[in-house]
């Protein structure tokens, strides 16, 4: 019989988070679910007892972080896998986008993730064991018009991951980045939005051109539930995999094409190094 893992999940209210939390308890294991609002998660806790510890939790807060991350410890006795669900998405164009927009993006979407992780790391070292499950996007291996601050945070997040995945492997933790390509989670409907500018009304048309062109076809978000769990179990996970189709043949065209211009403008590149041998 195995034993039940606890699970640090966060944005567990809706989309992708309240899907998955209901899986994993279903799966058997506990879950420590949390939201900006502890009173949306009472119905989960009511149905599972003292499987699930619902906790309020606004990741941007750090001390706030550490102080969920100590608490569930010491209620479970260790996280065995963090999810970073929690986030939302910034629709517009780089110059549409306000100031405290942009940094309230990066606050959720990158930072939450760096300081959950980051509090969890400690007891997962000292235990020599540990999952970190980091939900970033297609769009944190390719940016599309229109949704440049957004996908800015999840470069970030696919940086400092895979960094951290090289770091970390030497103490059993293993560290995963989700790749969601397109599911109707309600991601958009759900956060905050820029001022359209007429100016920019071509960019934002791309972007759905973009994705009807690319041939993407919305997936089911309660399917993800058993890759997420799949993901979990498996001895050696990947350092990325891609939930959803259509993915696979939008990264050989951007990675094919990246190529071509590097190789295409490779002249200023040996311009720029110079001659080291003569002085």
């Amino acid at each position: 019989m195995t034993t039940a893992r606890t699970w640090f999940l966060t944005g567990a209210s809706r989309g992708f988070g309240a899907l998955w939390a209901e899986a994993i308890l279903e799966h058997g294991d506990q879950v420590v679910a949390t939201a900006r609002d502890a009173e949306v998660l009472k119905p989960l806790a009511d149905r599972y007892g003292s499987q699930v510890m619902p906790l309020a939790l606004d990741v941007t807060d750090r001390a706030a972080v550490d102080t969920a991350v100590h608490t569930a410890e010491e209620h479970f006795g260790g996280i065995d896998v963090l999810v970073n669900n929690a986030g939302h998405m910034l629709v517009g164009a780089v110059e549409e986008v306000g100031a405290e927009q942009a940094r309230a993006q990066m606050d959720v979407n990158y930072f939450g993730a760096l300081w959950t992780t980051r509090a969890v790391l400690p007891k997962m070292r000292e235990r020599r064991a540990g999952r970190i499950l980091q939900v970033s996007s297609l769009g944190g291996l390719i940016a599309y018009p229109a949704l440049g601050i957004y996908q800015a945070t999840k470069f970030a997040m696919e940086a400092m991951s895979q960094s951290l995945a090289a770091e970390v492997e030497a103490y059993g933790i293993h560290v995963t980045l989700i790749e969601p390509v397109m599911f109707p989670t309600g991601l958009a409907e759900n956060s905050p939005q820029s001022q359209p500018d007429p100016a920019y009304a071509h960019a934002r048309q791309a972007l759905f051109t973009g994705a009807s062109a690319s041939g993407f076809v919305p997936g089911d978000p309660a399917a993800t539930s058993q890759a997420l769990l799949a993901v979990a179990d498996a001895p050696n996970p990947p350092l990325r995999v891609l939930f959803g189709t259509g993915g696979l043949d939008a990264l050989r065209t951007e990675y094919a094409g990246r190529l071509a211009s590097l190789e295409e403008w490779d002249h200023l590149a040996r311009l720029a190094q110079g001659n080291p041998a003569q002085k």
